[in-house]
């Protein structure tokens, strides 16, 4: 069995892992350590999220920085304040027995100031995310000339994030650095691009299959109606009473919608996007990492680099466009050796979509029947009478109580008590479920076909003809009209966040958007005409990274 000691490290980082409970280094940790601790080596480590990424660079950039230099020595860039404070934590603990050795966090979304008179008491290593870091650099309240490490930490999310520029940039200014390291969970080609242009023959670790998916969470799926995509969204959540979860929507409206009716419903959930304020978001956070919090509902944006320890489940509302915005949402259940479940809400058309995640993630999706509303009470009730039996009654501060509940039950038999408490708990759930329709839908086109092969193969023809929206392929769509807008693959997009950062910006729902044609400079986005207004209104004029979008119908620009 390989030990932490028979990696190279010193005794002091030793014995904060032995203090930690680790006692085996994890596969990243035992293949990336012993390059990194050379100092002058890049690297490239792909590894799924949970899998131990922070020690595999932490550890080692404590035992090569020197506590005496009273100056940054190491930067870690990352994409999110959550993940920041997340690393600034963990490498604490790392740094137990060692002396003079600090670290800060720098992000946006918190006072500037006190930031800046951290950084002058004197640091060795600095944690960011890229805008704040750009920031003090632009006003000069950091110096990284002297910085021999650079670590950039879930480097795919913060290039899916539109930060390319940003780590560029950052990368320009730290031209003393002895090597570079960076951590992702999957090879996207733009991070080979960054890798080749500012690291020098970096050797290049990987833990697992590149893109698939940890094969501690087993992937399942269920086959709704788009009418009955709510009520088999409630019914999974009540089936597994002891989830702790997040819930994953493509807009920030749909996030905030199912939130609110969820709450309403009794559920304990809250939203996180990105209409949020820091402080906002915050709340939201502490709330879920407290478990005062049992499911967490978010899109893809305004969940990057969330790590929280414990999560049973993630569920996809829809499916994502991209197969590793997947690898991420189920990438956030089954860490650290757990195990997880991942589970998937689709609609019949989207059977093909799983069939090539699968293949594309390496592991098997498994199809299961969304359960029937008996089979939900069965399960309540066995949770419920598995909390009660476990309930600690030892404390002794209902003694005094006890004659008198005797007296108030002595002529209720023991069966009556087990009805009224049953009553008292789960009336109304019971009553929700007391006549709850089967909500899964049931494939019938073989049935179809063998009653009536004609009408099948016209079908079939009409269906390849016309697609999901009911428009003629190789036409223009008489209900739709095309939108040009300023922002294509050079601002950092690829399809999938492209579609969802347009959709947040719009409030619109995807099915509102056609085809969407992107270029490197600019791209072409079909909308339906009833929504076309809403869109340019939404989007045209505003900001991105200090650039002013330009939307305008595509038509005009003729």
């Amino acid at each position: 069995m390989t030990t932490f000691e028979a990696l190279g490290l010193d005794g002091r980082l030793v014995q904060a892992t032995d203090a930690l409970g680790f006692k085996q280094p994890t596969p990243i940790q035992e293949k990336a350590i012993p390059v990194l601790l050379s100092g002058t080596t890049d690297l490239v480590g792909l590894a799924q999220t949970g899998t131990g990424k922070t020690a595999a660079f932490g550890l080692p950039l404590l035992q090569l920085i020197d506590a005496k230099d009273k100056y940054p020595q190491a930067l870690v860039v990352c994409p999110t304040r959550e993940l920041c404070i997340q690393i600034v934590n963990e490498i604490e603990l790392f740094k137990k027995f060692i002396t003079g050795m600090h670290v800060v966090a720098v992000y946006g979304g918190t006072s500037i100031g006190a930031q800046i008179r951290e950084l002058k008491r004197g640091v060795q290593i600095i944690v960011a995310t890229p805008g704040r870091l750009i920031d003090l650099i632009e006003r000069k309240a950091i110096n990284l000339e002297q910085i021999k490490y650079v670590v950039l930490d879930e480097a795919d999310e913060m290039l899916n994030m539109g930060f390319q520029d940003d780590i560029e940039f950052i990368l320009q200014n730290t031209p003393n650095r002895e090597s570079t390291w960076l951590f992702s969970a999957t090879m996207p080609p733009e991070i080979r691009r960054v890798s080749k242009k500012y690291m020098k023959q970096p050797v290049e670790i990987t833990v697992g299959k590149m893109n698939t998916a940890n094969k501690n969470v087993d992937h399942q799926y269920y086959v709704a109606s788009a009418q009955h995509r709510y009520e088999a969204l409630k019914r999974l959540i009540d089936f597994n009473p002891g989830i702790y979860g997040i819930i994953f929507t493509r807009t920030k409206a749909d996030a905030q919608a199912i939130a609110e009716k969820l709450t309403r419903e009794g559920y304990d959930i809250d939203a996180l996007h990105g209409d949020l304020t820091q402080q906002q978001r915050d709340k939201v956070m502490g709330e879920f990492r407290d478990k005062t919090l049992q499911l967490l509902i978010a899109t893809d944006v305004a969940a990057r680099g969330i790590d929280v320890q414990g999560i049973t489940h993630v569920i996809n509302y829809e499916l994502p466009d991209d197969v590793e915005v997947y690898t991420h949402r189920s990438g956030r259940t089954g860490r650290a050796g757990n195990t997880g479940i991942c589970m998937s809400v689709i609609h019949s058309r989207e059977i093909g979509k799983i069939r090539q995640i699968e293949r594309m993630v390496q592991v098997p999706f498994h199809k299961l029947e969304i359960p029937a509303g008996k089979d939900v009470c069965r399960k309540q009730f066995y949770h419920f009478m598995d909390n009660l039996l476990q309930l600690d009654i030892d404390d002794g501060s209902y003694e005094p109580y006890i004659p008198m509940l005797e007296e108030k039950f002595a002529n209720v038999s023991k069966e009556e008590v087990l009805k009224r408490l049953a009553a008292h708990e789960f009336k109304r759930f019971l009553k929700y479920y007391e006549n709850a329709e089967d909500l899964n839908v049931r494939e019938r086109t073989r049935e179809y076909r063998d009653r009536d092969p004609r009408a099948f193969t016209e079908r079939r023809d009409i269906t390849r003809r016309r697609d999901s929206r009911g428009r003629e392929f190789g036409g223009n769509g008489g209900d739709y009209t095309k939108l040009f807008v300023n922002l294509g693959t050079k601002d950092g997009f690829y399809k999938a966040s492209f579609l969802q950062f347009i959709l947040d910006m719009s409030d619109l729902k995807k099915d509102s958007l056609g085809r969407i044609d992107m270029k490197e400079m600019n791209s072409w986005i079909e909308v339906d005409k009833k929504s076309a207004t809403q869109m340019i209104r939404s989007i045209d004029g505003k900001k991105y990274k200090g650039r002013s979008i330009r939307m305008n119908d595509a038509d005009q620009r003729r």
